[in-house]
């Protein structure tokens, strides 16, 4: 799978875990350079508090276009280590 966006591929892997219709990307198939920390912050009724990052593309920027859980519930436990995506980037085989 690659996650991409304004035509980047951001990150590639034939290792990602679905859940709630989001692939969750391994933290080392991120292409770092695209990447930037966030404050942002939400909580997750089940998985709980989820962090973000921004993606930097070709001095264009996608403000918390990608999500993951530092320290998931339990019953997330699969998602440790993994990134999501959103906001515009596509998801392809």
């Amino acid at each position: 799978m690659k996650a991409i966006w304004n035509n980047t591929v951001v990150a590639e892997s034939d290792d990602t875990v679905v859940v709630e219709n989001n692939h969750y990307f391994p933290a080392s198939s991120l292409k770092k350079e695209f990447f930037e920390d966030s404050i942002a912050h939400t909580t997750c009724p089940w998985k709980g508090r989820a962090s973000y990052y921004s993606l930097r593309v070709n001095d264009a920027l996608n403000k918390d276009a990608a999500w993951y859980y530092p320290q998931p519930s339990p019953a997330a436990a699969n998602i440790q280590g993994r990134v999501a995506f959103w906001k515009g980037v596509k998801i392809e085989a």
